[in-house]
């Protein structure tokens, strides 16, 4: 009788564990498996095409995983302060020495993560069509900031049309123009006016962002041009603290994709040239 009941205890503790086992399947398997959410990239931007190139890879991100949400501000100081302020994660705008100059004066620690493009810098002139025209005296508008003027004196040093002594800080400025053979006079502005400036000055000195809405390129209009041979591409900028980050070098991967040189070949051909190979 005894061993009965023993049986009988034995193949019912066997029955429940066994249901037991079930159960915890049945639960397993009903269990949703967990998505991977996405990570939000915040770009600041401003213009075409800077804007372009970081919609054309959004698709590319969606797909490891990463949203990322353009910020187009309307100026070239915002981009700058919104980074390091931590209100957006990366942008795309500007060239290294604009930003060196913008952590100078902000003790900031923006760096640069890859280059993009060169923005062909070139001088426009709507009356004038060499530089050869351009009469004693001449009024050149340039841009203000103190990287652009570094900028613009250089382009118009490399073309012998002003003299430059030998570099003793970080930029240079007209205090170090030591032969002006026209007395050229060269009026600083903010860079979102210069296109404005065509009118009214003798030549202006801009990229092709700014001449492209005047109908103007630097192959077919430009009386001299800057080419690659320098340090400012147009680059993608992230703060010290997340330029390691697995977003922005996934970010930097795709914006220097083939698809994007392409793109940049087959529309912009020499106003944004590729600055990765």
């Amino acid at each position: 009788m005894k061993k009965m009941l023993f049986t009988v205890v034995l193949v019912a503790l066997v029955l429940s564990g066994c249901a037991q086992n079930n159960k915890t399947e049945e639960n397993n398997t009903q269990q949703p498996v967990a998505e991977t959410e996405a990570v939000t990239l915040k770009v600041a931007s401003l213009i075409p095409p800077m804007t372009e190139i970081l919609e054309l890879v959004k698709p590319d991100l969606a797909e490891q995983g990463i949203d990322l949400e353009v910020v187009v501000l309307s100026d070239n100081v915002q981009p700058n302060s919104a980074l390091w302020a931590k209100e957006v994660d990366a942008n795309f705008f500007q060239h290294v020495p604009y930003m060196e100059e913008f952590n100078r004066n902000n003790n900031a620690e923006l760096v640069p993560i890859t280059p993009i493009y060169f923005a062909n810098y070139g001088v426009y002139s709507k009356n004038y069509a060499s530089m050869d025209e351009l009469p004693e005296g001449a009024v050149i508008a340039i841009a203000n900031d103190v990287s652009n003027i570094d900028r613009s004196l250089s382009l118009l040093a490399q073309h012998g049309v002003i003299t430059l002594q030998e570099k003793t800080g970080p930029y240079y400025t007209q205090a170090d123009i030591t032969e002006n053979p026209k007395n050229y006079k060269f009026e600083e502005l903010d860079l979102l006016m210069l296109a404005r400036m065509y009118d009214d000055a003798d030549a202006v000195v801009m990229t092709p962002a700014y001449a492209a809405p005047l109908g103007l390129t630097p192959k077919s209009d430009a009386l001299l041009t800057e080419g690659v041979e320098n340090n400012f591409a147009i680059t993608l900028v992230a703060r010290k603290d997340n330029a390691e980050s697995e977003a922005i070098k996934k970010l930097a991967e795709a914006m220097t994709s083939e698809p994007v040189k392409q793109f940049l070949e087959t529309n912009y051909d020499e106003t944004a040239i590729p600055a990765f190979q």
